[in-house]
C-alpha cells in the first residue's frame, strides 16, 4: 500500500468523522420538542380514562427509563455482532535511541563493515496496520449473540410490563378521584337539601308556624354536610395529585378549570361474569412479565452454550502490514513489510475452570425455568382471585343499586310527611343520613367493580390492548 494513498484514506476519515460530529450536534436541534402532558392537560375541559393513560404512556418519566433499557439491550445485540467482522487496528510510533558510548562504537564497527553509518542519538519512526479474524471460537459468538437478542427482546417485554403496571396505576388513581369527585356531589345535594329545608323552616318561624329548633336542626346539618364537603373536596384534590404524577405532570397538578368525567352508569358487561380459565389462558399468552421469562430462560439457555465453547478451539487469521524508518517519517513503500498467519488456541487445562463456568451457567438456567414457573403459578392464583371479587362486587353493586332505590323513595316519602306536618323531624333526618350513606355506598360498589375489572385486566395483560 503507497503512503500516499494511505496518508489520503486518513484525511477522508477525519472528514467524515468531522461530518458525523457535525449532524450529531445539529440533528437535535431540528428536531420538534415533544409535547408535554401539561400542555395536552391544558387543551382539554373533561379529562376521562382513557386520555389519562395516553397522556401516561407518552409523558411518564418511568416508561422514559425503561425505553432507555432498551436503547442499552439493543446496543448489547450490536456489541455481540462485532466479533463477526476482522479487528483492525493502526499503530504508529516513535522513539529516540542514545546508546551508551561503548556500545554505539561496537554497533559503528559492526555497520562500518556492512558499509552503512550508524548516527547517536538516533530517531526511529515506526507505522503499520494489523488485522485479525475470528474463524472459529466453539461458537461462542453466535450464542452470545443469540443471548443479546434475547436479552432484547427481555428489556422490551419489561418496558411492556412497566407500560401494564403504569395504566393499572392510572385506572386506580382515576378511579379514586372519579369517586371522591362523587362524594363531593354527594355532599353538595345533602347541603342544598338542607339549606332549601333551611329556608322553609325560617320562613314558617317567621310566620310563627315553625319552631326555632327546626331552624337550628337544618343550620348544623347543613353545616355537617358542608364539612363533609371540604373533606371529600380534599380527597379529591390528594388523588388528582397523584394522577398527576402518573400522567408526569411537572408541577404535580392539574390545570383549575380541568374537571373529571362524571362516573357513568354500570354497563351490561360490567355484570357479565369473568371465565377464570379462559382469563388464565389469556395471561399466560398476554402477559409482558410471563414473555420476558420466557426469553430470560432462552437467554440462560444461551449462556449454557456460551460456556460450553470453552471446551473447543479457537482459530484465527492474523494479518499485518507495518514498517520502520530511522531519522525521518517520510515513508516509502520499501520501508513496509507484511504479514500473514492462521493461529490456533486451545485450552486443555484450567484447572476446571471451564466446567465450572458451564456448571454455573446451568444452574442459573434451572433457576430462570423454576422462577418462571413460579410466576406462572402466582398469575393463575392472581386471575383465579380477582374473578372471585368480581363477582362478589357484582352482586354487592346490584344490592346497592336497589337499596338506593329504596332509600332515596323512602326520603321522599318522609319529607312530605314532614311538610305536612305529620312527620316527625327525628324520622326525617334519619332519611336524610340513611340516604346519603346509601348513595355513598352506591358510588363505592361501582368504583370497586370498575377497579375489580381493570385489576383483572392488568392480570391478564388485556390492559394494554384496552388503552393501546
Amino acid at each position: 500500500m503507497p503512503i500516499k494513498s494511505f496518508k489520503r484514506f486518513l484525511a477522508s476519515l477525519r472528514c467524515g468523522i468531522l461530518l458525523c460530529a457535525m449532524v450529531a450536534l445539529n440533528g437535535p436541534a431540528l428536531a420538534q420538542p415533544p409535547t408535554s402532558a401539561l400542555d395536552e392537560l391544558n387543551k382539554i375541559e373533561v379529562l376521562d380514562l382513557a386520555t389519562a393513560a395516553r397522556i401516561a404512556l407518552a409523558s411518564n418519566p418511568s416508561l422514559e427509563a425503561a425505553q432507555a433499557r432498551v436503547m442499552q439491550a439493543s446496543q448489547i445485540v450490536k456489541q455481540a455482532q462485532a466479533p463477526y467482522w476482522p479487528q483492525v487496528d493502526a499503530s504508529a510510533g516513535a522513539a529516540r535511541v542514545d546508546m551508551a558510548e561503548n556500545e554505539f562504537r561496537s554497533q559503528q564497527a559492526m555497520a562500518q563493515f556492512f558499509g552503512s553509518s550508524l548516527t547517536n542519538p538516533e530517531e526511529y519512526y515506526n507505522a503499520g496496520l494489523a488485522a485479525s479474524w475470528l474463524v472459529f471460537d466453539g461458537f461462542a459468538r453466535k450464542f452470545r449473540l443469540a443471548g443479546a437478542r434475547y436479552g432484547e427482546r427481555a428489556s422490551a417485554a419489561a418496558r411492556e410490563d412497566a407500560r401494564r403496571l403504569l395504566l393499572s396505576a392510572v385506572a386506580f388513581a382515576f378511579l379514586q378521584a372519579q369517586l371522591a369527585q362523587e362524594n363531593v356531589a354527594i355532599a353538595k345535594a345533602d347541603e342544598a337539601f338542607n339549606q332549601r329545608l333551611l329556608t322553609e323552616s325560617r320562613l314558617r318561624y317567621d310566620v310563627g308556624t315553625g319552631a326555632l329548633s327546626d331552624v337550628l336542626n337544618f343550620q348544623i346539618r347543613g353545616n355537617s354536610a358542608l364539612s363533609r364537603r371540604i373533606q371529600e373536596e380534599t380527597d379529591y384534590r390528594r388523588w388528582l395529585i397523584s394522577l398527576s404524577a402518573l400522567l408526569g405532570v411537572p408541577e404535580g397538578r392539574f390545570p383549575e378549570k380541568l374537571r373529571l368525567a362524571d362516573m357513568a352508569p354500570t354497563s351490561e358487561q360490567e355484570l357479565a361474569v369473568p371465565q377464570s380459565t379462559e382469563q388464565m389462558e389469556t395471561a399466560l399468552r398476554l402477559r409482558p412479565d410471563l414473555q420476558r421469562g420466557d426469553w430470560t430462560v432462552r437467554q440462560a439457555e444461551a449462556g449454557v452454550k456460551v460456556a460450553r465453547a470453552g471446551y473447543f478451539p479457537t482459530v484465527s487469521l492474523l494479518g499485518t502490514y507495518e514498517g520502520e524508518r530511522p531519522e525521518d517519517m517520510d515513508f516509502e513503500s520499501d520501508d513496509f513489510g507484511n504479514s500473514v498467519g492462521v493461529g490456533l488456541n486451545w485450552n486443555l487445562f484450567a484447572g476446571g475452570l471451564t466446567r465450572a463456568r458451564h456448571g454455573e451457567a446451568k444452574a442459573r438456567l434451572y433457576e430462570t425455568e423454576m422462577v418462571l414457573k413460579d410466576a406462572k403459578v402466582q398469575v393463575a392464583s392472581e386471575v383465579q382471585t380477582i374473578a372471585n371479587q368480581i363477582g362478589a362486587a357484582q352482586a354487592q353493586l346490584q344490592l346497592q343499586e336497589t337499596n338506593t332505590q329504596l332509600v332515596q323513595q323512602q326520603r321522599d316519602l318522609v319529607e312530605k310527611e314532614y311538610k305536612a306536618g305529620v312527620g316527625s323531624l327525628v324520622r326525617l333526618n334519619e332519611a336524610q343520613r340513611d340516604l346519603i350513606v346509601a348513595q355513598a355506598q352506591l358510588a363505592l360498589a361501582r368504583v370497586a367493580l370498575r377497579f375489580s375489572w381493570y385489576d383483572l385486566q392488568t392480570a391478564t395483560g388485556q390492559i394494554l390492548e384496552t388503552f393501546k
